[in-house]
């Protein structure tokens, strides 16, 4: 199985491997000049902050937000926000720096940050409802924000990519976003790459780089030869099998990182087979966690009990469960099916799941083909579907019953986030579907509660519930793997939060 899929892999490269990420210098990146390319798995059509999954306007440092994630600490701290407060959790003082220009040299005060924030939440129903914001006034550079209930952790929500600052009176959101960050955008090519160019005029310093390019190729392989070629300088998540070739290059570096991600089997509620708990049981009992880990992420992963990695406070000691062929063969017995002529099915009708999966993240195919291996054995026909936007795919089409999904849970250092979006009825997340007045109770409780350690009990609470219910199956957390040429670049920090790239003080030698 896994040789066929490095087969296919490498006929794939054979076609189109390099001509996606070309690293030809443009009318601004002179021959010579102090530049790198960064290559990316996720390919985007549009470089719009307010509604572009893949956040490429921040991590390319396009854009930024109001809050910064500490990654050392996980803690909230200033960025274009100088500072903030609340005396009852739902009226916000904001006060934003003094000294911040846009890219056109046009000054970030109050107006322009309200205008920001307004029409990332017109044009984001996801950041509407994460902010819950009701007005918003604008005196200088103070901003007065209200929100529709105490909400304790509001500042939070601004870390979030999709509320990047922007001037909205430049109009050309998809191509030519104008932002505060480090990088201005010289051009876009959807699908390909961003060339980007210094600013100057930059309030935290100007970049060390005269420019960047920031690349997309979707095939891990192709991202890994890349880095061989010499064609990119820094790539993110190269081929797992192919680490050891890159270790034994003296000019390359690799670097394997814990952070906050959970690849899951997301399960569709508003199907059938899946509203039945004890089928919800049988799926999360055929997924061979440990296995999975060893041979297709070669170790650079966490197995999953739960959404939240097991440093975190939040997440708690979940009970044992029953795993392998005989406990998912014994779930679905409860659920009144039997095996036929090697045919899982009740009342006639065979058990059949519609699985998505998706090839910017390579290990994800991978699992979906072990998975459909697992449940052929018990007689459940897995179709496989491959799709290319996973978050955009879901939300639109209910045809589905589970897929392959990879998010970050905690990127703010806080369990709100993921519990808020995946699991309320209002959740920007909630590809589930998932709809239960208790679990929307508990959550909204959560929401209301002020202090690390009160939060994280609740929190806890939130997910044993979660877990009781099967509302989607955890399998592991990926490290995030970069590589990069050690004997070029400089000051390459791999994020936790995977947010912030292309920063001011990365540099070359």
């Amino acid at each position: 199985m896994f040789k066929g899929y490095k087969l296919l892999s490498v006929f794939i490269l054979s076609v189109f491997i390099l001509a996606a990420c070309s690293s030809e210098p443009t009318e601004k990146q002179v021959e010579g000049s102090k530049e790198v390319n960064l290559l990316f798995n996720f390919a985007t059509s549009s470089l719009d902050p307010n509604v572009d999954t893949s956040y490429v306007s921040v991590r390319a440092g396009i854009t930024e937000t109001l809050v910064h994630l500490n990654d050392t600490d996980l803690t909230i701290e200033p960025w274009l926000a100088e500072s903030w407060d609340s005396q009852d959790g739902q009226l916000w003082t904001i006060e934003l720096r003094k000294d911040v220009t846009f890219q056109n040299g046009k000054p970030m005060d109050g107006a322009a940050v309200k205008a920001s924030l307004e029409r990332a939440m017109k044009d984001s129903l996801a950041i509407k409802n994460a902010l819950r914001i009701v007005s918003i006034e604008a005196n200088a550079n103070t901003l007065t924000i209200k929100t529709e209930v105490p909400f304790p952790e509001f500042p939070s929500e601004l870390v979030h990519p999709n509320t990047s600052i922007i001037d909205v009176t430049e109009a050309d959101f998809v191509n030519k976003p104008i932002g505060t960050g480090p990088f201005a955008v010289s051009s876009f090519t959807p699908g390909t790459a961003v060339d980007l160019v210094r600013y100057d005029g930059y309030w935290n310093g100007a970049a060390k780089l005269e420019s960047a390019k920031f690349s997309f190729n979707e095939d891990a392989n192709a991202r890994s030869l890349t880095l061989q070629s010499g064609t990119a300088d820094i790539v993110f998540r190269p081929e797992v099998e192919t680490l050891t070739n890159l270790e034994a290059l003296p000019e390359v570096k690799v670097e394997s990182t814990s952070t906050f991600r959970v690849h899951q089997m997301t399960m569709n509620l508003e199907r059938k087979s899946l509203q039945d708990i004890h089928v919800r049981k049988a799926v999360d009992a055929l997924i061979n966690r440990q296995a999975i880990v060893d041979t297709i992420l070669r170790g650079h992963a966490e197995v999953a009990t739960g959404p939240f990695p097991s440093t975190f406070s939040f997440a708690p000691d979940y009970p044992e469960k029953e795993t392998g062929m005989d406990a998912a063969r014994a779930y679905l017995q409860d659920a009144g099916y039997t095996e036929v002529n090697g045919v899982m099915q009740k009342n006639g009708e065979p058990l059949t799941f519609k699985l998505l999966t998706y090839s910017a993240r390579a290990d994800l195919p991978l699992i979906a083909q072990v998975f459909q291996s697992d449940a052929g054995q018990l007689g459940i026909d897995v179709q496989i579907k491959q799709i290319e936007i996973p978050e955009e795919y879901m939300a639109a089409n209910r045809d589905w019953d589970l897929t392959t999904y990879s998010n970050l849970t905690a990127p703010r250092g806080d369990a709100g986030y993921y519990l808020n979006a995946t699991y309320h009825p209002k959740g920007a997340l909630n590809f589930s579907g998932a709809d239960d007045n208790h679990l929307t109770a508990l959550i909204d409780e959560l929401n209301a509660t002020v202090g690390q350690e009160k939060r994280s009990v609740k929190a806890e609470q939130v997910a044993l519930y979660v877990d009781e219910q099967v509302y989607n199956s955890f399998i592991l957390h990926p490290n995030t793997l970069v590589a990069y040429k050690s004997d070029k670049v400089l000051n390459w920090v791999t994020s936790r939060s995977e947010y912030y790239m292309l920063t001011n003080e990365l540099d070359v030698k």
